[in-house]
């Protein structure tokens, strides 16, 4: 009965929440088609503003795959990585994620297909997929859009952030499966 009826909330929140917003203005009597044409704008500008950074980022990333800098990181961390339990194969999500979310998964992804969902790699893929966030892409994005050039401690603090989940989703993987 109760799972019925959040069933059935969460079905009909979006189209409800798409037409309140839009009645709501109207009855403050805002013209909400141009509202609405207004943000679109705004938002087209936005892209375009943040275009180069975003690029920016994505060349980089290919590069350092396609130039064999990946690999070589991967194969110098693989001591430390085997003692803190953490898979080889894992390693390259764990140096992606901060980077590109579209990378990030490509790599989850290719390991689920090799390894298989249930096993230990998939698992704890899985778990650093949804441990952190793609930092350089958020900080590039947000600062990038509001023209800030000095990002000052929200680097190094969002990297120490990426770090304690990458170290918690360790800990955890390794502790439950």
């Amino acid at each position: 009965m109760f799972l019925d009826i959040v069933s059935s909330l969460s079905r009909w929140s979006m189209p409800v929440i798409l037409f309140a917003i839009p009645l709501y203005g109207l009855l403050r009597g805002v013209d909400v088609y141009g509202a609405f044409v207004e943000g679109a704008q705004e938002g087209f500008h936005l892209a375009v503003r943040i275009l180069p950074y975003m690029l920016a980022i994505f060349v980089a990333l290919e590069v350092f795959r396609a130039g064999g800098a990946l690999a070589l990181v991967v194969n110098s961390l693989s001591p430390v990585s085997s003692f803190l339990g953490v898979p080889g194969e894992v390693v390259p999500l764990v140096l992606i994620r901060p980077l590109s979310g579209s990378g990030a998964l490509g790599v989850t992804a290719e390991l689920l297909r090799e390894w298989g969902p249930d096993s230990f790699v998939g698992k704890m893929a899985c778990t650093l997929q949804g441990s952190t966030d793609t930092t350089f892409f958020i900080l590039t994005i947000y600062f990038g859009s509001v023209n800030v050039r000095k990002i000052r401690h929200c680097l190094p603090v969002a990297l120490l952030g990426d770090l304690a989940g990458f170290a918690t989703a360790i800990f955890i993987c390794n502790k439950f499966f």
